[in-house]
């Protein structure tokens, strides 16, 4: 784990990364006026769901269409966070108006919320305190799959083993 929070490798379905290439990732959104400039293009289709979003090693948000792939929007690399991001107009800026860690091919802790703050901080956008939507990943011990724990119930829906209390996803952390 890194000082900016642990990272994360890509643990989905291998034929979805293999046609990813390095440097095809999503929109890099370093500052508020990044921001500004890829909001402005966006439909209101576009607007009226969620956002494809991670956050890169280096702490940076990038954002692509909701029916993106997160490894894509990664360019295949590692990331400090993941999953899917709404906005709303709020006076004469743009705020977060849901997030959540919702990526089955990365998977993050809910713990993933400071690095995905920190990135929303850095664009300049008004955000919630937390995730609006929290998703709780594990992998079984007995059968390797991987869940996502609902309503505090963690069994496996695959092989009904006990799920471990912590986050297990990656086996090679």
């Amino acid at each position: 784990m890194s000082a900016r929070g642990r990272s994360y490798r890509y643990v989905g379905p291998v034929e979805l990364k293999t046609p990813v290439r390095p440097g095809s990732g999503g929109c890099r959104i370093s500052s508020a006026a990044e921001f500004g400039g890829w909001i402005a293009g966006r439909s209101a289709a576009e607007l009226a769901e969620p956002f494809t979003f991670v956050v890169g090693t280096d702490g940076v948000l990038r954002l692509a269409p909701r029916q993106s792939e997160h490894v894509a929007c990664a360019a295949g690399g590692m990331v400090l966070g993941a999953g899917e991001i709404g906005f709303v107009r709020e006076a004469d800026w743009w705020a977060v108006g849901e997030v959540s860690n919702q990526s089955t091919g990365y998977c993050p802790d809910v713990t993933s919320w400071s690095a995905v703050a920190r990135a929303l901080d850095r664009a300049g956008l008004d955000r919630p305190s937390g995730f609006t939507n929290e998703v709780v990943f594990r992998r079984c011990t007995d059968c390797q799959e991987h869940n996502i724990v609902r309503e505090d119930d963690f069994v496996c829906v695959f092989c009904g083993s006990d799920l471990p209390e912590t986050w297990n996803v990656d086996p090679t952390v």
